[in-house]
C-alpha cells in the first residue's frame, strides 16, 4: 500500500516512519539538524566552495555515470566543444548483462564509452561477463 505523506518524515531503523511532530519525543534531532546528517548534505557540504550552505557553489573533483546516462552526457559535451574531460570521469557499464544474453543497443553504448574514454581521457569500468565476445574489451579497460 502506498501512503502519501505531506511534509517530511523520519525513517528509523530502515522500517519505521516517524512524523516530525513526534520526533523529539523519540529522541530524534530537529529536521534542520537531521538534514545535516544525510549523505546528500555531506556531499554538498564537502564540494561547496562558497562556505555558505545557503548559497552553494559546487565543484566536484571527479564524475561517474553509467551506460544509460554517459552517452547523452558525452554527446552534449562534444556538441559544446569538449576536447578533454576536465576532471577524472569514470564511465561504468552496469547494464552489461543485457549484452551477455544476445546483445542490445547497450553493446553500442559500451563501445561508444570505450572510444570516448580513450579520446577524452576518461576511464571505462567494464563489468562484461568473461564468457561474452567482449572479453577483449574488458581486458582493455582501466580500473
Amino acid at each position: 500500500m502506498i501512503q502519501l505523506l505531506e511534509g517530511g518524515t523520519y525513517l528509523v531503523n530502515g522500517t519505521e516512519l516517524v512524523e516530525p511532530a513526534k520526533a523529539a519525543a523519540q529522541g530524534l534531532p530537529a529536521p534542520e539538524e537531521a538534514a545535516k546528517q544525510t549523505m546528500a548534505y555531506n556531499i554538498l557540504r564537502d564540494h561547496n566552495t562558497s562556505g555558505n550552505m545557503e548559497k552553494l557553489q559546487i565543484k566536484f573533483d571527479k564524475l561517474t555515470s553509467h551506460d544509460i546516462t554517459f552517452v547523452g552526457i558525452i554527446q552534449t559535451s562534444r556538441a559544446s566543444g569538449l576536447e578533454k574531460f576536465p576532471v577524472p570521469y569514470v564511465l561504468t557499464n552496469c547494464h552489461n548483462s543485457l549484452c551477455a544474453v544476445g546483445g542490445t543497443i547497450n553493446e553500442d553504448d559500451h563501445m561508444f564509452g570505450l572510444t570516448c574514454a580513450k579520446k577524452y581521457g576518461g576511464v571505462l569500468r567494464s563489468g562484461f561477463n568473461r564468457k561474452t565476445r567482449y572479453r577483449s574489451l574488458q581486458n582493455s579497460c582501466c580500473l
